[in-house]
């Protein structure tokens, strides 16, 4: 289980939880899907058929002039990655980005903090030992992040 908790500039935390790595990706592409690419590993082939083209076909270069240029500089099927909130927005590169990583940023774009806890386990442990869910400070991020864990069954409600 992956847990999220969302600290805005205003308002209280939030959080919520993803089953493993893909839900995680899903879910942060459906909140954030109109204002740029969360993930992406393509090779310039694979772009141009995302358009229903392949190189050879009539007016591809003038209808989809960018993966021509990636090819010329990595090759037809050298994979690219692409995540806006890490690398900036239409940045395709060769060496490779975690999508892990490109989660984490497109959470934190637009925030105070973001944290993501990858196990049951690390999301206890922040929960009672991180210091910004201590305290009068950090009551409704403890809060938040507790109803998860006693949601998922991870801790007990013991109040």
């Amino acid at each position: 289980m992956i847990y999220v908790v969302e600290f805005p500039h205003q308002g209280r935390p939030a959080a919520w939880f993803a089953f493993d790595p893909e839900d995680l990706l899903r879910k942060v592409r459906a909140a954030k899907a109109p204002e740029g690419t969360v993930y992406a590993a393509l090779t310039p082939r694979q772009q141009l058929a995302e358009a229903g083209l392949v190189p050879d076909s009539p007016g591809a270069r003038e209808a989809q002039p960018e993966p021509f240029v990636l090819a010329e500089q990595h090759g037809w099927d050298t994979p690219l990655y692409r995540a806006d909130y890490l690398l900036g927005p239409g940045v395709w590169q060769v060496e490779p980005v975690s999508p892990l990583d490109a989660c984490r940023a497109a959470l934190a774009h637009g925030r105070a903090d973001c944290r993501v806890y990858l196990s049951d386990e690390e999301a206890v442990t922040a929960l009672y030992r991180e210091p910004c869910y201590q305290g009068r400070d950090g009551f409704y991020a403890h809060m938040a992040l507790r109803e998860q864990l006693i949601a998922m069954e991870v801790i007990a409600d013991d109040l």
